[in-house]
Order: structure tokens, then C-alpha cells, then sequence
């Protein structure tokens, strides 16, 4: 198994356009994770507000209290 080291030393010996793609997909997978992660949160939420758990407010007094429960 390579560690986190090695993978960077393999890196380091490609070529700029061969490091420019690893760039491109890192960042490609890092958006995608990113996006699961939001849409889990979403179906949290969305589970949250049907057992009504979430609160709502325009008002900046009470959104404070409600982050301080």
C-alpha cells in the first residue's frame, strides 16, 4: 500500500500537464463529495422539518437564541 509520501513523490516526477490533470480531477472529486455531503444535509433537514424540529426566524435576537439551545 503507498502512503500519503509516496503519492506525492509520484507526483512530483510527472510531467506539469500530467500534474495539471491529477489537479483538474482532484478538484472534479472534491466538488462531487462536497455536493453528497450537502445533499445528506438536505435529507437531514428535510427529515428535521417534517418531525418539526427546525425553527425558523427573520429576527436576529431570536435566531441567537435558537443556536444557543
Amino acid at each position: 500500500m503507498m502512503t500519503f509520501h509516496d503519492v506525492v513523490e509520484v507526483i512530483k516526477s510527472l510531467s506539469t500537464d500530467e500534474k495539471q490533470e491529477i489537479q483538474q480531477l482532484l478538484n472534479q472529486y472534491i466538488r462531487e463529495e462536497r455536493r453528497e455531503e450537502i445533499y445528506e444535509n438536505f435529507k437531514l433537514a428535510q427529515v428535521e422539518q417534517q418531525k418539526g424540529k427546525l425553527k425558523f426566524s427573520s429576527k436576529i435576537n431570536e435566531l441567537r437564541q435558537i443556536i444557543e439551545e
